[in-house]
C-alpha cells in the first residue's frame, strides 16, 4: 500500500483522500473524519478510531473486572442523596 501520495486542492479547497488510503483508515462512505493540524501537518483520522484510542488509554488504569460505570452510577445515586 502507499503511504504517500500527491494531491491538488481543488477551487472549493476539497482534496479527493485516495481508496486505497481510506481503505487503510477504514474510512466508508458516510463515516465522520476529524482534522488535525499537528506540527505543521494536517492528519485525518475516523470518530470511530479516536473513540478506540481513549477507551485503550483509559483501559490502563481500569483493573480488570471494574466497572467504571458502575461507579459513575453509585457516585450519582449518593450524590443525589444529599440533594
Amino acid at each position: 500500500m502507499e503511504t504517500e501520495t500527491r494531491m491538488r486542492v481543488n477551487e472549493n479547497g476539497r482534496v479527493v483522500i485516495p481508496a486505497s488510503f481510506r481503505k487503510a483508515l477504514g474510512i466508508n462512505v458516510g463515516d465522520e473524519v476529524v482534522l488535525r493540524i499537528e506540527d505543521d501537518e494536517l492528519r485525518i483520522t475516523t470518530v470511530r478510531r479516536r473513540i478506540q484510542r481513549a477507551q485503550e488509554s483509559v483501559r490502563r488504569y481500569v483493573k480488570p473486572g471494574e466497572s467504571l460505570v458502575d461507579e459513575l452510577i453509585a457516585e450519582r445515586r449518593e450524590a443525589a442523596k444529599h440533594e
